[in-house]
C-alpha cells in the first residue's frame, strides 16, 4: 500500500516591529510621538502597516541618547493596547500574506 504524500506545511510568519521615526522636545528629549512599522513575512510573500502614536509625559524620562529600538516599541506596543492590538494587527497582516498566497478575486477575460 503507497503512503500518502505529506500535506505541505504552511509557511511560518515572522512579525517584525520597527520605530521609523520619532518626535521629542529637544530642551529634555522627551519622545512624544513614535512613528513604527510592522512587517510580516513568511520567505514567500510580505505584507506591512505604517502608525504612529502619541505618549504621555512620564515622571522620570530616560535619556534620547539612551533609548533602544526594543524599549521604543514596547511603549508603541503598551500605547496601542498591548497584546489584544498586538495580536489584531498580527492577524491583519497575516490575512494580508494569505490573500497574497491564494487569492481570493481575479481580473481577466476567459478568451484570448
Amino acid at each position: 500500500m503507497a503512503k500518502a504524500a505529506a500535506a505541505p506545511e504552511a509557511p511560518t510568519t515572522v512579525f517584525i516591529w520597527g520605530i521609523a521615526n520619532l518626535e521629542r522636545e529637544t530642551v529634555d528629549g522627551f519622545v512624544f510621538t513614535a512613528h513604527y512599522t510592522v512587517t510580516a513575512e513568511d520567505g514567500t510573500y510580505s505584507s506591512g502597516a505604517y502608525g504612529s502614536i502619541g505618549f504621555e509625559r512620564p515622571e522620570n524620562l530616560i535619556p534620547f541618547a539612551d533609548l533602544t529600538q526594543e524599549l521604543v516599541v514596547s511603549w508603541v506596543q503598551e500605547a496601542l493596547g498591548g497584546d489584544e492590538k498586538i495580536n489584531e494587527i498580527q492577524a491583519a497582516l497575516q490575512g494580508q500574506l494569505d490573500e497574497q498566497r491564494h487569492p481570493s478575486k481575479a481580473a481577466g477575460v476567459p478568451w484570448s
